[in-house]
């Protein structure tokens, strides 16, 4: 898999707006016997204070056998039963991102990216699907909560309250109709029982089923009222695999518009590195992101528990 992004290097974006906010602090001079912050360094301060960081993996991660589909009313089409008794162990996590912005601070694009390995050579786990995706943006910018369920497919599927059932329907193209159905009904194995996404027209980029390596990219010109995204993952591994690492990265690109704007009056002082940045505008933004880096070693657990 080519994944065509520039990872961030956290440290150094945590030092280049340290040394920003320095730089037009000095041109911008101080308030009130230097108590306040300008404009411009007011939107950096914003910015730096910023945090994203990821939740804990280790609280929603459950092996899926035959019998959770059996008990969830969902039956398992013959491929996976195969692998399941055989070949892999599947498994169901899901990881939370946080991002709490300073007041003011604004985003416009949300990227993570989950690497899973073992410390065995040449056997690394298997991406099986991954959620969201593009595809249900319409289901998620509805705005109604829903339960995200894993079918016999090992795909997903959602159910709403019977109020919003025919509504959600008539918004979807026909391949994802089916995989809507009332909640009351829902034959699934519940993997989100309250999932519900507070965005509004969201453009979600996923890869990574297939590989070890999986990622999304949510942008959205309100980025910083998503509040908490939650992602999810089935991968499976080989049945003597019992602990997996998995790296994550993610980060918040700031919206470059608002940055330059509110720091224009003395754009022109600045130092030749920041006028030469901030002029590159967006294809600057991953310079200046705010995030997170983690690495988990994961026991993966030999029985099915509750999500």
């Amino acid at each position: 898999m080519n994944i065509q992004q520039t990872l961030p290097n956290l440290q150094e974006a945590s030092l280049l707006l340290s040394e920003l906010l320095q730089d037009v602090q000095k041109w911008e001079g101080t308030l009130a016997g230097g108590t306040k912050l300008g404009l411009g360094a007011t939107a950096i301060d914003s910015l730096f204070q910023t945090k994203v960081s990821f939740g804990d993996p280790h609280d929603r991660l459950v092996r899926l056998t035959e019998e959770t589909f059996k008990e969830s009313s969902a039956e398992l089409i013959d491929v996976y039963q195969q692998q399941m008794r055989s070949q892999y162990n599947f498994y169901y996590l899901s990881i939370t991102v946080s991002l709490i912005p300073k007041l003011g601070a604004k985003f416009r694009r949300l990227t993570c990216q989950l690497d899973f390995s073992t410390n065995h050579e040449n056997i690394d786990p298997i991406v099986q699907t991954i959620f969201p995706s593009q595809k249900w943006r319409d289901v998620m910018n509805f705005g109604a909560g829903m339960a995200l369920g894993l079918n016999g497919n090992l795909d997903w599927s959602v159910g709403v309250d019977e109020s919003q059932l025919e509504k959600m329907r008539n918004l979807l193209p026909a391949e994802l109709k089916s995989n809507i159905t009332n909640q009351s009904k829902f034959k699934a194995f519940i993997a989100v029982p309250t999932y519900k996404y507070e965005l509004g027209q969201s453009e979600i980029t996923a890869v990574g089923e297939g590989n070890s390596v999986c990622y999304w990219r949510i942008q959205d010109q309100e980025l910083q009222k998503i509040g908490t995204v939650r992602f999810v993952i089935v991968f499976k591994v080989p049945q003597e695999i019992a602990t997996i690492k998995l790296r994550g990265i993610v980060w918040a690109e700031p919206d470059m518009n608002w940055l330059t704007s509110d720091i224009r009056d003395v754009l022109g002082d600045l130092g030749d590195r920041f006028k030469i940045l901030l002029k590159r505008k967006d294809d600057a933004a991953n310079q200046f992101a705010r995030g997170d880096a983690e690495e988990w070693i994961l026991t993966l657990p030999n029985t099915t528990t509750s999500p």
